[in-house]
């Protein structure tokens, strides 16, 4: 967790605490001023080396950065500001066996029966074309299940889903091709900027179509509309951040997510995805109540990006979703073996050869650009005459993270008959629905207590959640967050007897509303998520040496998964120019068993035939409950829980020209 936490604002926070001053934000300490002269080109050139090794994989990062921040001032008040990041990653090819071209290979599938797991190699079946056929029920000749799969389906290159955080244990499973796209194209598709990239494309991601090495590019200016108002313009590739917060995002969401760099514990900074943004904001300045004001706009007008959740063979799959998006892909287009699916007998299930266009993702569909998919935001921020600063936000906006629909089109595994729609089967297109938010934030000091406090909420409408209790495998459901910080420097003694300690704590809540949760025959069914969850997380950070060593270490603790991130490390400033940082990322999991959730085995698209052994209701698409780890227990084991054997060391060097 080479979490780079916003301490830079929260000492500030902190400062103004401390001597207990509600003096007013400095709104536009970056802005320009009016008039200015032409001045020259300022460039500063930074190097980093980012190496992680991994418990169980191996080297998992050595990514070299060269990153340039340009500033030009113009005439008349106008700045132009630029970031410039181009990284490579050798991890690809020093660890390709886990990574690389070499990745994955060979893999088992299961079985359950009455004596315990039976392990059979992919592909072999024991449900098969042939054993169906030999059932003589009328259309089994047509079925369209297989027998073997052929040279563009073979058993290498592959994992089996999951396998990275947990074993099959009598659930889901199925193999996941893992080579990067030019080596092995299974399931490679474009999910959103990841899921179909090459070798060289995953080495250096910032080359792309998208021109991602441009972090930033902007012009900026403030319009002096008189009687202290201004009218302040930012326009260009930028990130607007509206959020207080670190780690997880409340209001922060005009920006997508990068999650493949560093999965959540890179400064947000680092990893927001900017987008072509027209920003306006007037400065209406103080009133008889308030120390200042703003109202600001913000259109979006690129083109949708979505999350980078990472792509599967990297070393960075935030929730293991891009292994099973991946996996499914490939399931829908060549087929694959399902562990553990046919319930054939009282306590037996069978692993089982599907065929192409019977079960996965097919489609996905990603937003063109068009006026009504822009994204527009509108926020009104002030300071209070006793120095509460707030703003109340408003959002309309196109989901980042991907919603998948089910009971879509396909072919009957039992008798190969098409149709468009199958109720409850898991045949998925992905979509990105829109999105409406309002929220607002403040924060304050506490003299007193010498402490800042911190606090974001908003509620939105149009979030899609997976449900198996709907025939379509999915619900649309309002969403309420909110997140308290608070910041406190301490002297701590038998840390520093001569500078403060940062200590600095959040917590998330995250309530959804109408949520569906019932149990059935065989095992809860509806939604995984949680209906009401809490995350808390501790930042410690000590000043030493002059300010040149800064030890920290920080806690990050989800109360539903029951599980916990804790991160230590040394920053060491060793010249003005060269900094070094040595740290570590460990997880525990205690609430493991409270993962499983349905996988609609039992939902019987394909009734009476995928009914389970001994149903009262044979006839009936439904889902009864029967379930595992996968697909859905990675909602419930969160970011924290999904990655809780990703345990790494690294250093970082930083070195600025």
């Amino acid at each position: 967790m080479e979490t780079k936490l916003n301490t830079g604002r929260r000492l500030t926070l902190v400062a103004a605490a401390l001597s207990a001053s509600f003096a007013t934000q400095a709104w536009g300490d970056e802005l320009p001023s009016m008039g200015e002269d032409y001045s020259p080109w300022q460039v500063d050139v930074t190097y980093e080396n980012h190496t992680a090794h991994r418990e169980h994989a191996g080297l998992a990062k050595f990514r070299n950065t060269l990153q340039a921040e340009i500033d030009k001032k113009f005439g008349d008040g106008w700045k132009l500001h630029s970031i410039l990041r181009g990284s490579w990653d050798g991890v690809y090819r020093m660890n390709s066996s886990e990574y690389g071209k070499d990745a994955g290979g060979a893999i088992n599938m299961q079985s359950t029966t009455p004596g315990g797991y039976l392990t059979t190699p992919w592909g072999t079946g024991p449900v098969t074309y042939s054993l169906v056929a030999g059932l003589g029920y009328p259309g089994a000749a047509g079925n369209a299940f297989i027998d073997t799969y052929g040279a563009n389906n073979p058993n290498e290159g592959m994992r089996v889903l999951g396998d990275r955080w947990h074993g099959i244990d009598g659930g889901v499973a199925f193999g996941v091709p893992v080579r990067p796209c030019d080596v092995d194209s299974r399931g490679c598709r474009d999910f959103g900027g990841y899921g179909d990239k090459t070798l060289s494309e995953l080495e250096a991601p910032e080359f792309n179509n998208r021109l991602d090495f441009i972090r930033e590019l902007y012009v900026k200016k403030t319009f002096d509309l008189g009687d202290g108002k201004g009218l302040f313009l930012k326009l260009g590739k930028q990130q607007v951040v509206w959020g207080r917060t670190d780690l997880f995002r409340v209001l922060d969401v005009i920006n997508p997510v990068d999650y493949s760099r560093n999965n959540i514990y890179d400064e947000l900074s680092d990893i927001r995805i900017p987008m072509w943004i027209a920003q306006a904001e007037y400065r209406m300045g103080a009133s008889e109540t308030m120390q200042d004001r703003n109202f600001q706009i913000v259109w979006n007008v690129d083109q949708f990006r979505a999350n980078n959740l990472g792509q599967c063979g990297t070393p960075n799959v935030i929730l293991d979703a891009g292994c099973f998006f991946r996996g499914m892909a490939n399931l829908w287009d060549n087929g694959g073996t399902v562990a553990n699916f046919a319930n054939v007998a009282p306590g037996t299930l069978l692993a089982t050869n599907f065929g192409p266009g019977q079960i996965g993702i097919k489609d996905v569909h990603l937003p063109s650009w068009s006026l009504s998919n822009t994204q527009l935001g509108a926020k009104y921020e002030g300071v209070t005459a006793d120095g509460l600063s707030f703003s109340l936000n408003a959002l309309t906006y196109r989901s980042q993270l991907p919603s998948l629909h089910g009971g879509k089109r396909a072919t009957n595994s039992f008798t190969g008959a098409y149709q468009n729609a199958w109720p409850y089967l898991i045949s998925f297109d992905m979509e990105f629905p829109r999105v409406n938010l309002i929220g607002g934030s403040m924060d304050f000091q506490l003299p007193a207590a010498g402490a800042a406090v911190r606090f974001e909420a908003a509620f939105t409408d149009g979030e899609e959640f997976s449900n198996t209790a709907r025939e379509e495998l999915y619900s649309k459901n309002n969403v309420f967050r909110s997140v308290i910080g608070i910041d406190r420097p301490t002297f701590i003694p038998f840390i520093s007897e001569t500078s403060a300690t940062l200590i600095s704590g959040q917590l998330f809540y995250q309530h959804i509303f109408d949520h569906e949760w019932k149990q059935g025959s065989l095992g809860p069914v509806g939604m995984p998520d949680w209906e009401d969850n809490f995350i808390g997380t501790l930042l410690i950070k000590a000043f030493l040496n002059n300010g040149t060593l800064s030890p920290q270490i920080i806690f990050a603790h989800d109360f539903q998964a029951r599980a916990t991130a804790v991160a230590p490390q040394v920053e060491w400033n060793v010249t003005n120019d060269l900094k070094v940082t040595f740290g570590a990322n460990y997880k525990l999991a205690e609430g493991r068993t409270r993962w499983n959730f349905d996988d609609c085995r039992a939902c019987n698209p394909f009734a009476p035939y995928t009914a389970p052994n001994g149903d009262a209701d044979p006839f009936t698409s439904y889902s009864r409950g029967l379930g595992g780890m996968e697909p859905l227990g990675r909602f419930r084991a969160g970011p924290i829980g999904a990655a809780f054997k990703e345990n790494d060391i690294f250093v970082r060097v930083n070195y600025k020209f």
